[in-house]
């Protein structure tokens, strides 16, 4: 349980988050909206749509919600940079680790903006569902989400009327999900975030323009990559590690998990050099490395990783980011279970960045909350808030929980 001197000071810094960003909306209404709805995505208010946001704020209509997320003035890619400086002041240090995936948001019909059939890696299966692409940042002292993109299939970019319907603007064009990724990637360079490293998972590992776009750029990187990977010089990654002998794999931790450490079995190969990216001049400033994971128990079950390093990396500093991949499907979990991430019933392009970037605002802010009072040798802070809803979750059901009525007066 939260102490009161907590609760204040969580209060306290939730106002200082506000002001920082308060400029960012030019009238006074939305300002007030954009608070109260935070404030709700950070309660524990039953569904965190604008009915019951606003319901949390005493308002009698969710019209004022509905405005913030559709048509009052405000650019949600403004809130995304302060977001973005917000978890490099809070959770920001040298050893960041920013990761790149995607998740699905299961929708019914057609007229949201992006919903069409698609694999929903989160579903595990093809469902009518949105698809969002994210980086997420992890350091020692803690993880956030910090970009999205909605990705729009060619169902959609080839169809300018049902776009114009959903608000997408018109120059938003066909992209691939590894181009969104690029661009949030080079958006996450430029920002305050001290990044070391960037991982992601095969499906963007893959990509030669994606580990190019890296190489470019400087950052190390260590990607899963599919086992028909081919290697620089080297033939296809598996048949690569299908020769290494029995002493090449050591078993190492890649980072602590629900269970405890993650322990497995990983073996790594130093790759030649490349000229164009690998060399200052004459001077060699960073090393190529192929890298596999393999399970304890079935020793049939092997992951595949490409790596590009500086050169005082070691294979453990390699293990520990690849192992860093895990830490976005925990923010995507709590961001959905606290925040409301997926939570959201708006159709139009315009809202859903509304909401993602302001729920991913919620919650950056619980990680902050969290590395302070972790920095304070103290429980995550997490103030209860009441909900004002009179519905109350009770066992598998939900019950009305109304006021006792009065006595009557007992007449004479």
């Amino acid at each position: 349980m939260a102490t009161e001197q907590a609760a204040e000071t969580w209060d306290h810094d939730l106002d200082d988050l506000f002001t920082d960003i308060g400029h960012r909306f030019g009238r006074v209404e939305p300002r007030r909206r954009m608070r109260a709805y935070v404030r709700g995505l950070l309660a524990p208010v039953a569904r965190k749509n604008s009915w019951q946001l606003a319901e949390h704020a005493g308002h009698a209509t969710p019209d004022g919600m509905q405005h913030l997320l559709s048509r009052a003035r405000w650019n949600p890619d403004d809130i995304r940079d302060d977001l973005q400086a917000f978890v490099a002041k809070s959770i920001g240090h040298p050893d960041g680790v920013l990761i790149v995936d995607d998740t699905g948001f299961i929708k019914k019909g057609t007229t949201s903006a992006g919903v069409q059939r698609q694999y929903s890696g989160t579903a595990g299966r093809t469902e009518n569902c949105q698809i969002g692409v994210f980086a997420a940042y992890a350091s020692s002292a803690g993880r956030a989400l910090v970009d999205r993109e909605l990705y729009l299939p060619k169902s959609w970019t080839g169809d300018r009327d049902r776009c114009r319907a959903a608000k997408i603007p018109d120059e938003r064009e066909f992209a691939t999900k590894g181009a969104l990724a690029k661009a949030i990637v080079l958006r996450a360079l430029a920002s305050p975030l001290p990044i070391a490293w960037v991982t992601a998972d095969s499906a963007y590992g893959q990509e030669c323009r994606f580990r190019r776009t890296l190489e470019n750029a400087g950052v190390g990187y260590v990607v899963a990559v599919p086992k028909s990977q081919f290697t620089v010089g080297c033939p296809r990654i598996d048949h690569l590690f299908a020769q290494a002998p029995p002493d090449a794999w050591e078993r190492r931790s890649c980072g602590q998990g629900a269970k405890g450490l993650r322990m497995y079995d990983w073996a790594a190969i130093q790759l030649p050099a490349v000229a164009e990216f690998d060399y200052q001049g004459q001077e060699l400033i960073r090393r190529r490395w192929a890298l596999a994971r393999r399970s304890v128990s079935k020793s049939d079950e092997i992951a595949y990783y490409l790596a590009y390093a500086p050169l005082d990396a070691g294979v453990d500093d390699l293990v520990r980011v690849a192992g860093t991949r895990w830490a976005i499907e925990e923010c995507f979990q709590a961001a959905k279970n606290e925040c409301g991430l997926d939570q959201y019933e708006v159709r139009r392009y315009v809202g859903w960045y509304r909401h993602i970037t302001l729920a991913m605002l919620a919650h950056a802010f619980l990680a902050a909350m969290t590395a302070q009072a972790r920095e304070k040798g103290a429980a995550s802070v997490r103030k209860p808030r009441s909900s004002s809803s009179l519905w109350r979750k009770c066992g598998d059901s939900w019950q009305l929980t109304l006021p006792d009525a009065p006595m009557p007066t007992p007449t004479r």
